[in-house]
């Protein structure tokens, strides 16, 4: 019973936060998102035409991925860790309704479509480690961290990034030609 209630929680600050980013993008940021160009047509195909270079792309997208995973581990030992939980997901509900909504002004469906494509693979496998660490930390001292699971969110972590370094790209060309 327990896990059914912090799982609604969980659900709950996420989409909370993601209601905040729709409300945000569609009342205060509406001028800015139709001016902003990340999402146009011309930044799509420079994205398509240019050449990644993996090595850097791997450094640069392990540092944005670790990170939070280590501020989280930092909260996780002091006693905010709930609220550092509930502050993550509002935080990535509320991103999640930014971009989503950013996305939809600018293209339409196209644009739900693209946020999608840009979260496949990878999401996958970050969803699955960082809601193991969210989960342990939300249910902390009833759930007890050990060697396994960190191997296991590690392991997640790692994949995630590979697939986002070395097949998201080449998913990302592929359906932005088809635009």
């Amino acid at each position: 019973m327990r896990m059914q209630e912090s799982g609604k929680h969980f659900v709950l600050y996420y989409m909370l936060g993601f209601f905040a980013g729709i409300m945000y993008a569609n009342l205060l940021a509406k001028d800015y998102i139709a001016s902003m160009g990340i999402l146009n047509e011309f930044f799509l195909n420079q994205y398509s035409a240019d050449d990644i270079n993996t090595a850097e792309y791997l450094w640069y997208v392990t540092r944005i991925r670790v990170f939070p995973a280590l501020i989280l581990g930092a909260f996780g030992c002091s006693y905010v860790r709930k609220g550092a939980v509930a502050a993550f997901l509002l935080w990535t509900g509320f991103s999640s309704g930014l971009i989503f909504t950013s996305a939809v002004m600018k293209m339409g469906i196209k644009g739900i479509i693209l946020c999608l494509m840009a979260l496949i693979p990878q999401f996958l496998f970050y969803i699955a480690g960082y809601l193991a660490l969210l989960w342990y930390l939300y249910e902390y001292p009833r759930i007890h961290w050990n060697l396994t699971k960190t191997v296991i969110f590690l392991l997640l972590l790692a994949v995630g990034i590979l697939l986002e370094c070395y097949v998201n790209p080449v998913i990302m060309q592929l359906f932005i030609h088809t635009l």
